[in-house]
């Protein structure tokens, strides 16, 4: 949650299934530094589908997957964050699914990949 310039100038980083760990503003904070300080040409983000929750048995109705979870998006939730990450940051971003789509609550984790930079232009 801090700027490093180590890790300045990657072609690529990762976060899987670090964001649901993080609350609101430990998140802004970490999307800050990724788009504005580390800046790598591909940023890859997965994160629970809250929607297909309703698929593991012994769940709560509402509950999240795990303890330290602060929250869990819905795909509608995930790609409004995403969507508004490119317009403030200047980056495109594709969602994708991680895992067998259902019909209606589709994949189990979902995936955002983010280009940023001047590879976003193109």
């Amino acid at each position: 949650m801090y700027r490093d310039r180590r890790l300045t100038g990657f072609d690529a980083a990762t976060l899987v299934e670090v964001i649901e760990h993080l609350d609101a503003p430990r998140l802004e904070i970490c999307t800050r530094l990724l788009f504005e300080h580390v800046r790598p040409q591909t940023l890859v983000v997965t994160t629970p589908n809250r929607e297909y929750n309703v698929h593991f048995s012994g769940l709560a109705s509402g509950g999240l997957r795990h303890s330290d979870h602060r929250f869990e998006w819905t795909r509608a939730e995930f790609a409004g964050w995403a969507e508004s990450l490119c317009t403030r940051y200047g980056a495109r971003v594709q969602l994708l699914p991680v895992g067998g789509e259902h019909p209606e609550t589709g994949a189990p984790t979902q995936m955002a990949i983010f280009t940023l930079g001047s590879a976003a232009a193109t």
